[in-house]
């Protein structure tokens, strides 16, 4: 009978929330430099949010899924999180926490939701910093090969690929490159975020100049007859046609994650509740008009079907017939792309090390370096995972997985926003999201959350779709990932999380 007492005491404190008062006593007590103003959390968005998904997964969104009908897709992708970013605003100008979306989950659902939104949330930044990295590897070896320098494909391709209809092959290579890269990421992160965020700066002030220069050019090498017709007419599945348009906006939705790595760094910031929210909203709005300008010239430059490689703005440059351009783009790239693996693998970094604090992860990833004050242990966890995912694993499975855990966790800090509204309403907000709200039986339902949920479930569900027609075709894999990576996350929190919880030992006290 004893037993049968401790497991029901368990479940249910492993159900129980933080309250608000124990998330502003964290605000004090977590031990990381503030040292993070303003503009230095701004230009961490955008480093984060202009890289992969313009350098790398435009083109292969309109070759396979949009076409040109890609600056739409742009555009519903723009819209799920822009509505987000205001839900994130409110959160982190009441809450600056460290964990993002995984601390308002605790707030708002409870300890096991909020440990399912952490593992989601490794997919969002840790395994899609390997993606991230995939292109880096992709523009290098293309840099590499005009000065002369040609890398062998053993060492620049990852261990499993994918064919056309998705099938996942095997080959006798390694991505050597793109794991490097993550180790020299890894390496930097241990030196301090301050020192990082100057870096960060400087490289996205030179990209951004790039992708204008190229944006500048482009226009006059644009093709109207490559816009014919704007929407390609549907196959199967989500190829072309409007279906499409949704697809390809779900695989370029990751590349939007960028944003939201500012909110992770509500605890290093000098003052969070004001620059948190203007850096979240900042970012988003100056890198979809980027994205977007950039993938009008890329797709009118090059059809849409010459698209589908690791590379396709250098595609679009050799199309330009400008070999000094394409060298620069590709050196701005490599840079660039270094930048985003930068602030994902510092964001992952940063919810991990807040799981930790609250018992769900090992001690390691909230032990602080003694002189830089950096969560070192974890991250060099962290830079092994990655580092290794980015040598074996191919780029479009990556990216699907991302994105639904992205979509995942973009629903529940819109959910939160809802919830607190509720249960708290007279807290200060510094910020509030817009348009007002319905009231039902005198429930607070804010229109900006509740479109933030619903076009999450535009974003996930043409992948969920995807991967259920592509098993019954006879392609189980990127069900099959799903579904262990889901499984391996359930059996991490009862193996370890619930028996370690601070959360648990405080209501079983």
């Amino acid at each position: 009978m004893g037993k049968i007492e401790k497991n029901a005491t368990s479940l249910s404190s492993s159900r129980q929330r933080k309250t608000f008062q124990q998330m502003q006593a964290e605000l004090h007590s977590h031990g990381l430099k503030r040292s993070l103003g303003r503009f230095q959390l701004t230009m961490l968005g955008i480093g984060s949010i202009v890289g992969a998904g313009i350098y790398v997964m435009t083109g292969m969104a309109a070759s396979v899924y949009a076409g040109p009908a890609i600056l739409v897709s742009f555009v519903v992708a723009g819209l799920a999180c822009l509505f987000t970013a205001f839900s994130y605003g409110e959160l982190a100008s009441v809450m600056p926490v460290s964990g993002s979306a995984y601390s308002y989950a605790y707030l708002s659902l409870g300890e096991v939701f909020a440990w399912g939104v952490g593992w989601l949330l490794l997919l969002e930044y840790g395994i899609s910093d390997a993606s991230v990295a995939a292109g880096f590897s992709g523009y290098l070896t293309s840099f590499l090969q005009d000065i002369g320098i040609t890398m062998p494909q053993a060492l620049v391709t990852p261990t499993l690929g994918t064919t056309a209809d998705g099938a996942l092959v095997g080959h006798m290579s390694i991505d050597l490159l793109g794991a490097g890269a993550i180790g020299l990421v890894t390496f930097c992160l241990l030196l301090g975020v301050s020192e990082n965020a100057t870096i960060n700066a400087i490289i996205v002030v030179i990209k951004i100049l790039v992708l204008l220069v190229f944006v500048g050019l482009g226009v006059f090498y644009v093709h109207k007859a490559n816009f014919t017709p704007f929407i390609p007419p549907a196959t199967d599945g989500f190829h072309y046609g409007y279906s499409g348009i949704f697809r390809a906006a779900s695989i370029i939705f990751f590349a939007y994650v960028g944003f939201e790595a500012v909110s992770t760094a509500s605890s290093e910031a000098r003052n969070p509740a004001r620059d948190v929210p203007f850096g979240i909203i900042v970012s988003l709005l100056v890198c979809t008009l980027i994205y977007m300008a950039t993938a009008a010239v890329m797709v009118g430059v090059v059809p849409y079907r010459e698209l589908n490689v690791a590379d396709p703005l250098a595609i679009a440059v050799n199309h330009m017939q400008m070999p000094w351009l394409g060298s620069i783009l590709k050196l701005a790239a490599v840079t660039g792309l270094f930048s985003v693996m930068l602030v994902l693998l510092f964001g992952q970094t940063r919810i991990f090390y807040a799981m930790s604090y609250d018992g769900l992860l090992p001690a390691a990833f909230s032990k602080l370096h003694p002189r830089f004050a950096t969560p070192w242990t974890g991250t060099l966890v962290i830079g092994v995972v990655v580092a290794l995912a980015t040598a074996f694993l191919p780029l479009d499975i990556i990216s699907d997985l991302v994105s639904l855990g992205t979509a995942t966790a973009f629903g529940v800090v819109c959910f939160t926003v809802i919830w607190q509204r509720n249960v708290h309403p007279e807290l200060e907000r510094p910020f509030k999201v817009p348009l007002g709200a319905i009231r039902i039986k005198n429930i607070w339902l804010g229109i900006t959350p509740c479109l933030g949920i619903f076009f999450c479930l535009v974003m996930a569900g043409p992948l969920l779709i995807d991967m259920v027609l592509a098993f019954f075709r006879g392609n189980p894999v990127p069900l099959l990932l799903l579904l262990a990576y889901l499984l391996i996350g359930i059996l991490a929190y009862i193996c370890y999380g619930r028996k370690h919880s601070r959360l648990s030992k405080h209501y079983n006290q």
